[in-house]
């Protein structure tokens, strides 16, 4: 099968993000993504090199994505950038997967290292914006990540179930966080 492929990078992620999906980011190989693309076996590995490569740059984009849903609530404070991470977690649970998963991907790759540092200032913005936090901003941030990361993955391993999953994180940080709305 020839390579004319207009975006093979765009296509490959979406590939990768379905085979994760179904099978787990172990389980994913290129001759597989180019088969569901429909692109030759050599395509891929043209474009990302190695299977640690596309993942590389999936989880760049993972980290970018969750940059841009935490931005999206980061004035609200704690309890709306654990919703919202919970949120994303679940929305994009193959870019989840493989984010947290160094040993898939080049973890000293530059856009990724970038994109990490991205989602991390805007998880520190929004911890800081929030009076709760008090002078304890890092430890509030790392209390809140952890809580909010292993609910995520509770609920995506099927150890934990709820029919409404972000409205028990939403619970779940008011607890952390209790007390009124944050003051704008």
């Amino acid at each position: 099968m020839p390579y004319h492929h207009g975006d093979l990078r765009r296509t490959m992620l979406t590939a990768a993000v379905a085979a994760i999906t179904e099978s787990g980011p172990a389980a994913i190989s290129l001759r597989d993504l180019a088969r569901r693309a429909g692109v030759s076996n050599a395509a891929p590995a043209h474009h990302f090199g190695d299977k640690a490569g596309l993942l590389t740059a999936l989880a760049a984009e993972g980290y970018d994505l969750l940059a841009d849903a935490l931005g999206e609530v980061r004035e609200g404070g704690m309890i709306d950038l654990g919703v919202a991470y919970v949120r994303f977690a679940l929305e994009h649970r193959a870019h989840f997967e493989v984010m947290f998963r160094p040993d898939f991907y080049r973890a000293d790759d530059e856009a990724l290292v970038a994109a990490r540092t991205r989602a991390g200032d805007v998880l520190a913005d929004g911890v800081a914006a929030d009076p709760r936090t008090g002078p304890e901003q890092e430890l509030a941030r790392v209390a809140a990540w952890s809580l909010m990361h292993g609910y995520a993955t509770l609920v995506l391993t099927g150890a934990v179930s709820h029919e409404e999953p972000v409205v028990t994180a939403r619970s779940i940080a008011k607890f952390l966080f209790p007390g009124d709305q944050v003051v704008k």
